[in-house]
């Protein structure tokens, strides 16, 4: 798990919803900000994987930011902006394994065709024969 915060810009604004009329005096809301391209904490390959991942979420300029106006206070909106950047981009550096493609077993083949000749007997069974 790395940590950049070094490298993160912040930028605060006035929020929205509850908080009364602190909402309109103080700027809770914070977005943080963070340049994926002029990054000197990951190689080029994690640039890679972190652009790949989060396309979605890296705007033209190459830059990744959240904005959280959850709590009432800079601090806390801060502290969670700043845990979920950490968070999105350290999930994006995981690579998973490859899945391997696996044949069921002579026994497992062989126990399906006996349930489906026993069902298929059954059923024979069932009918009105002359």
């Amino acid at each position: 798990m790395k940590n950049f915060t070094k490298e993160l810009t912040y930028k605060t604004s006035r929020s929205s919803g509850a908080g009364g009329q602190n909402v309109n005096k103080v700027e809770t809301s914070v977005t943080v900000m963070w340049n994926v391209a002029d990054t000197q904490f990951f190689t080029d390959e994690e640039i890679a994987l972190i652009t790949a991942k989060l396309k979605n979420r890296i705007n033209l300029e190459g830059i990744l930011q959240f904005t959280v106006s959850e709590s009432r206070t800079q601090l806390q909106n801060k502290k969670i902006a700043t845990d979920k950047i950490l968070e999105t981009v350290n999930k994006s550096l995981f690579k998973h394994k490859p899945r391997k493609a696996t044949k069921p077993s002579k026994r497992q083949v062989e126990k399906r065709i006996a349930a489906k000749k026993q069902i298929s007997e059954k059923k024979e069974n069932r009918r009105f024969k002359l």
